[in-house]
């Protein structure tokens, strides 16, 4: 994972923590072209005890359009599920603008 958002970036720096990462995640479900579903291990936030976050990404497709709809666990405080949310939010905007560009 690595923080590009502004107010992402100012809080790990101010908390001595790196900007980058490194993220390890278990796939639970695999459905070709409907769903993937995955176990993100967070274990970079100082003082709480390593856990899972479940995640979901369903796809629905209509003609040549697809919607992808990701659900997540919330995380230990609403603090680090906006910030978790935030993240998500970025990777499905830069997502948006590389389709946009094919």
């Amino acid at each position: 994972m690595t923080a590009i958002a502004p107010e992402q970036i100012e809080f790990l720096k101010k908390a001595g923590m790196p900007l980058t990462t490194p993220s390890r995640v278990t796939f639970v479900e695999v459905a070709p072209m409907k769903r993937l579903a995955f176990n993100q291990v967070a274990d970079f936030i100082p003082g709480v005890k390593p856990y899972e976050v479940n995640h979901s990404v369903d796809f629905e497709t209509s003609g040549l359009s697809v919607r992808m709809v990701l659900t997540m666990d919330a995380m230990h405080d609403d603090y680090w599920t906006k910030m978790a949310t935030m993240g998500w939010e970025n990777e499905f905007d830069r997502l948006g603008r590389l389709l946009q560009k094919a």
